[in-house]
């Protein structure tokens, strides 16, 4: 083990993907994380999506990647006291469970904080735990939803459509979710004193949108779908090219745009007063959107991004998975990394992010078995007997 959170013991009871996906971050960077599955099956994430040559699907095989895997069920009293002592010798817990489910179980975050006071655990549900919907379940879709964002997503008067990843709302709730361990973690560095992390899913999504919410407070403007353009700024969007593609474009400015009219041969519509600022270019976007289109479709992918290079505009190909497996900037940020795994053979994971200078992240292993560190997690660490833990195994507690 290495990295900056080498020492940090992580209990990660959660299941899917919103709060382990915290669990995967500060693995990433060192943490120690024991995901505590049901013994029976275990976390349905390892069942989610296409399954690896190991039996567990892809999904799990990266997203569970650095955690070691113990199975307790902790709705029994004997797991839930194994637990407790385990609180006593960890530093984080991370659950997902619908609010109040724990406390049910006697292991709500008071109780175990009389147990550790410097335990901080991350609560991740579809509303939070406090408000008259807080008992409500929950997935990402409901959270893009919930949050406005999936209103915003897709073509005018058409079916909105899901926002890129169906499960953004539980990634983006992890980050957020690692971001509040940490500053738990140092606040009980410094006092002693550990918290409760509150994320509903709705929240990381609702959080990102932007002007949304100060737009419609102040002039009650509401923003509907725009397909692939964005309100008040043109060009700004997506557009085809002679050879089959789609280009993204981004003129968030005034020298923006007079750098693409100079990359399309045209440098007088910079200058042209109906085109010469944002809000002007906003009042004639169908006719903009047609410049550039009409540009964009008689030239191939190639020619375009080598005119918008030479003239330093934003420029992108829309890629898909197979152009992002041959592209050298991927390759050249190490942005997929293959490793051999035991079970599945070679895998190839997108890489961890942030890249660090003196503390890089570490891809040690993908997604581990049901239970491989149950020798460890109990015997090792907690000093069970091998006579007890088989008597515990066969009766499904472990």
């Amino acid at each position: 083990m290495s990295g900056p959170l080498v020492g940090i013991r992580v209990l990660d009871i959660a299941t899917f993907l919103a709060a382990p996906f915290c669990g995967t971050i500060l693995a990433d960077f060192g943490a120690e994380v024991f995901k505590i599955e049901n013994p029976s099956g275990g976390d349905s994430l390892r069942r989610f999506g296409s399954r690896s040559d190991a039996g567990d699907t892809f999904m799990w095989m990266s997203e569970a990647r650095n955690k070691k895997s113990a199975t307790l069920d902790l709705r029994t009293p004997e797991g839930a006291e194994l637990f407790r002592k385990l609180v006593a010798q960890s530093d984080v817990v991370l659950e997902n469970f619908r609010p109040g489910t724990l406390e049910k179980w006697g292991l709500g975050y008071e109780a175990l904080a009389e147990i550790n006071p410097r335990l901080v655990m991350l609560r991740v549900s579809a509303y939070g735990q406090t408000g008259p919907y807080s008992a409500r379940p929950g997935f990402a879709r409901i959270a893009h939803a919930f949050s406005g964002l999936a209103y915003l997503a897709g073509e005018p008067g058409r079916v909105p459509v899901v926002p890129g990843s169906t499960s953004l709302a539980d990634y983006m709730s992890g980050l957020f979710g690692a971001i509040g361990v940490l500053i738990a973690l140092r606040h009980a560095e410094k006092t002693g004193q550990g918290q409760e992390v509150d994320v509903g899913l709705y929240e990381s999504m609702f959080r990102v949108l932007d002007e949304l919410a100060p737009d419609y407070a102040a002039k009650g403007v509401q923003r509907e779908r725009m397909g692939a353009d964005v309100i008040n700024i043109v060009p700004h969007s997506h557009y085809p090219t002679a050879d089959g593609h789609y280009v993204a474009l981004a003129c968030s400015n005034d020298r923006m745009w007079g750098r693409l009219s100079a990359a399309m041969g045209r440098a007088e519509l910079a200058q042209d007063p109906r085109y010469q600022t944002i809000p002007t270019r906003d009042a004639h976007r169908d006719e903009i959107n047609a410049i550039v289109r009409n540009w964009t479709s008689a030239l191939s992918l190639s020619d375009i991004v080598t005119r918008c290079d030479a003239e330093q505009v934003p420029v992108s190909k829309l890629m898909s998975v197979s152009d992002i497996f041959e592209d050298p900037q991927y390759a050249a940020r190490e942005n997929l990394q293959t490793i051999e795994d035991p079970r599945a053979g070679p895998l190839t994971l997108p890489g961890s992010v942030p890249r660090m200078s003196r503390t890089p992240p570490r891809l040690r292993h993908a997604g581990p078995a049901l239970g491989d560190a149950n020798e460890e997690l109990f015997q090792t660490i907690l000093g069970v007997s091998e006579e007890r833990c088989r008597d515990l195994r066969a009766r499904r507690i472990i």
